[in-house]
Formats: structure tokens, C-alpha cells, sequence
């Protein structure tokens, strides 16, 4: 570990000629970041109206993974809020290593910080709060994936500015446990401690005496969940520091896959094997064992990633993935305040009649192919 805390940049596995790795994007990061975003700005329903061309309806297994549990488990749909969240976490040491060796002053990075914080924040109230209603009656203050990352962002800027790496990791269990403590023996009025009911939980609780009425009334918590979202955040920063360590490309990704399978084995051993310390795997209230159970996939794939596009070289079939990945929070948002289907209609709308099982396929991806271009 000391060789990845003394290492002042980022490095990719590429070609001797190639720019130093520093001063460019790292080609699998914006490439994973594109890979989850592909999901929900319309590549699940390609692949889901690809499938019901060969088998309608779809498996109740397929189905599965594409939703979320009603409470407690987890499935592949999950995984989407933790990855965007842990790939903003990767990022945080690249970039602000690059920003103190050009010279900023942990003045100008607060306020950067702040000024993102603050931004992500509204464009949360935009995207799922309502805003752009001017409706107080229908305004959700806090409610949306990008407000996690805001608060997830703030909290782990503040320790990658003030504390090195080995504070860093310490943080991560220290806001774990500390959540699943106040979880667990904080009562709930009405209710008593260790209640992790949907509608009865302390998360949700302070939710609804914090918000009231501006809360988005779903079992989707927030507030304290932040503790959650900024342990999320940290596995990535870890991640981060890894990639921009100077350790060779495959001790890179051997050292990923080794936490990745660590933090499977310890959220299984947390979120699912019975003892009296259990924490149930539950997105809903960003659960420490979910944050550890899907902390694990993420560092997996972020492995998987980085070997085949940064180690091996093998890039040119992630160039779909990086545009995307390269725009995120503008796809997001984008997609959250237009209807892309209306757009991709007015190309598609006249043979899609004709195509038979083929129609909703065609329209899906005529939509996605909109918002890529």
C-alpha cells in the first residue's frame, strides 16, 4: 500500500508512445461508467425487446434481473446506482491529484467540491423532485441517485483533501458499522430498536422528520443512508488509487479482483448468514452488507474492465460504452426530461407496424441510437 499512497498520478497500462497516462481519461472508466448508464437510458429495453423476439414472455429468472426486490435480496438491476456512485469514487483520486499538482489550494478544491455538490443536488430535484414543476406540493427535496452522489462526493472529497489513504480505507468500516449501530439500537418511536420493516425503519423515520412533506413518500431512504452512499463513494476512491498506482497492470487487476471477492464474501457473511450482528442486504436503505455485496461486483467489473481495455489493449469495442460514459450526467438528465421514443418515431414509426415480433426491437433501439448520436 505504501507504493500506491506515494504515487503522485494515474497510470494506464498503453504503449511506450503513448501521452502519459496523467494527463489523458483512463479509456475503462468512462467505458464501465458507459456501461451502466447504457441500462437505464434505454439499453435494458433493447435487450429486453431483443429477448421477446426469441422467447415472450421473458423467464421469471430474466425478469428478475431486471427489477428490483421488493425488500430484502438483490439482483443485476441493483447494481446500477452502486456502480455510478463507486466509478464518481474512482475518479476522485485521479482528478484531484492532478488538480494539487497543477497547484490548487485545498481552497479552491472545497469550493469545487461545493459548487458540484450543489449541482448535482438540483439537477436531482430536477430529474425525480419535481422542480421544474414550480410546485411545492409535488417537490421532493431529496430522491435521486445523482443527490447520493452528491452527498457520497462531499464526504469523501473532504477526506481525499485532508487524509491520506490509509484514513481513507479506515472510513469505510468506521461508516458502515457506525450505520448498522444506529440501524440497529436507535429505537424507532412506535416501534423499538433493530426494526427494518418498509415502512418502519430509522432511516425512514428521520427521513420523514427531516423532509415531511418533501419527501418522495416511496421506501427509499436517504438522509441516513448517506453514511452508506459515502462508504460507496470510499470503495471507489480505494479502487481509484489503485488504477493510478504504479504497480504493474496485472497486479492492478489481481488486487482488484482479490477486494472484489473479499467484500462479496464479507456482505454475503453480513447481509445474509444468520448471526446476531446480521444486517440484511436491503438497496431500499443502502444496507452495510449491500454496500459491501455490491462494492464486491463493482470492484469486479471495474477488474474486468480495466484488463481487457487498459492492460490488454483490446478498446475499440468499448467506443459505444465511452461516448457514453463521457457524457453521463448529461444522458441522465437528458433522458430524464425528453422522451427519446417520440425522436426515434419520427425515423422508425412507419415500418415499425410491419415488423412483427422485430417492431418493438427496432423502436427501442432507434431511440437509444437518438440519444448516442
Amino acid at each position: 500500500m505504501e507504493e500506491i499512497k506515494s504515487t503522485p498520478t494515474a497510470e494506464a497500462q498503453v504503449p511506450p508512445a503513448a501521452e502519459d497516462p496523467a494527463k489523458r481519461r483512463i479509456a475503462s472508466i468512462d467505458a464501465l461508467r458507459g456501461f451502466d448508464m447504457f441500462w437505464i437510458i434505454g439499453g435494458a429495453g433493447v435487450v429486453k425487446s431483443f429477448l421477446r423476439i426469441f422467447m415472450d414472455p421473458l423467464p421469471k429468472g430474466i425478469q428478475k434481473q431486471f427489477s428490483h426486490p421488493a425488500w430484502e435480496g438483490f439482483s443485476a438491476w441493483d447494481m446500477i446506482m452502486p456502480l455510478f456512485l463507486f466509478v464518481v469514487g474512482v475518479v476522485m483520486p485521479i482528478s484531484f491529484g492532478r488538480r494539487m499538482e497543477a497547484g490548487a489550494t485545498k481552497g479552491q478544491l472545497y469550493k469545487k467540491i461545493l459548487i458540484r455538490t450543489v449541482i448535482l443536488f438540483i439537477l436531482g430535484m430536477a430529474a425525480q423532485g419535481h422542480l421544474l414543476d414550480f410546485d411545492l406540493d409535488k417537490l421532493h427535496i431529496y430522491c435521486n441517485t445523482l443527490q447520493a452522489i452528491a452527498v457520497g462526493y462531499l464526504i469523501a472529497g473532504i477526506l481525499l483533501i485532508n487524509v491520506g489513504i490509509i484514513w481513507q480505507i479506515a472510513a469505510i468500516p468506521v461508516l458502515l458499522i457506525a450505520y448498522w449501530a444506529l440501524m440497529m439500537f436507535v429505537p424507532v418511536p412506535g416501534h423499538g430498536p433493530g426494526v427494518l420493516k418498509p415502512e418502519a425503519n430509522l432511516a425512514r423515520y428521520i427521513d420523514f422528520a427531516i423532509l415531511g412533506k418533501f419527501q418522495d413518500g416511496t421506501t427509499y431512504t436517504w438522509i441516513l443512508s448517506g453514511l452508506g452512499f459515502a462508504a460507496t463513494v470510499l470503495l471507489g476512491v480505494l479502487a481509484g488509487h489503485i488504477v493510478k498506482s504504479r504497480l504493474k497492470g496485472g497486479a492492478k487487476c489481481g488486487l482488484l479482483a482479490a477486494i472484489g471477492v473479499f467484500l462479496l464474501l464479507s456482505g454475503w457473511l453480513w447481509g445474509w448468514y444468520p448471526s446476531p450482528v446480521r444486517f440484511p442486504v436491503i438497496k431500499h436503505i443502502w444496507s452495510s452488507s449491500m454496500v459491501l455485496w455490491s462494492g464486491g461486483w463493482c470492484y469486479l467489473l471495474l477488474c474486468l474492465f480495466y484488463l481487457i481495455i487498459d492492460v490488454l489493449g483490446f478498446r475499440k469495442w468499448a467506443f459505444f460504452f465511452i461516448i457514453i460514459g463521457s457524457n453521463a450526467i448529461f444522458v441522465y438528465m437528458a433522458t430524464r426530461l425528453f422522451d427519446f421514443h417520440k425522436i426515434g418515431d419520427i425515423f422508425v414509426h412507419g415500418i415499425v407496424p410491419h415488423l412483427g415480433s422485430f417492431g418493438p426491437f427496432v423502436r427501442d433501439a432507434a431511440a437509444l441510437a437518438v440519444i448516442w448520436i
